[in-house]
């Protein structure tokens, strides 16, 4: 595995991709090479639909299917429960007046990428406890809060839509994913995996 930490924004409010660094600029040469590359590569899924595309100077676009560009979210399960004992720490601002802690056996990562886990929000005093039930999509840089807790129960969002990380008023979704689910644009290996993140974040440079 790679000794490098996450590409990541130093700030949640900078607006390139959350969660992946843009590539630097290529030279042009490069730029037509991987052109011409990619041309030929293609040439084989030509619509042939249309024997005249070799007489028109350019091919038509290739066909799509229903699985092209599509991405569809996994059901989510219930929200599994929690225990304040078993929370790890999430590194946050000092001036922050609530602390966040993350339950390592709510974390599960699924086959379509999305890591789901139950963060719990408390007083640093010890007092009001909040928890919520949130998915990361690490390739969007996205988040969806799925329920939340408070007053002893869960309360399931109504209609649950993805948001930028960046965009949130709150910054403990994006100190979660820089500080342990994700690794650039993708998801780590294993909840295991995510949990020594998180607990040293800074302990390890990618």
């Amino acid at each position: 595995m790679s000794n490098l930490r996450p590409t990541l924004p130093t700030h949640p409010s900078s607006r390139p991709h959350p969660l992946r660094s843009l590539p630097r600029r290529a030279s042009p040469a490069l730029v037509l090479a991987s052109a011409l590359l990619l041309a030929a590569c293609g040439s084989g899924q030509h619509n042939t639909d249309n024997p005249d595309w070799a007489q028109g100077g350019m091919p038509p676009p290739p066909k799509t299917t229903v699985s092209d560009g599509e991405w569809q979210e996994s059901a989510a399960p219930p929200p599994p429960a929690f225990d304040q004992n078993r929370l790890v720490p999430i590194e946050m601002p000092p001036y922050m007046t609530l602390k966040f802690g993350i339950d390592p056996q709510t974390i599960t990562i699924t086959p379509d990428g999305i890591v789901r886990y139950v963060v719990v929000a408390s007083s640093k005093s010890g007092g009001t406890v909040n928890a919520f039930y949130d998915g990361v999509r690490c390739k969007t840089g996205e988040m969806k809060s799925y329920a939340r807790y408070s007053g002893n129960a869960w309360e399931l969002a109504k209609a649950p839509e993805w948001k930028r990380i960046t965009d949130l008023n709150s910054r403990y979704t994006w100190a979660i994913a820089t500080q342990g689910l994700c690794r650039d644009s993708a998801p780590r290996s294993t909840a295991s995996e995510i949990v020594q993140y998180i607990r040293n974040p800074v302990r390890e440079v990618q």
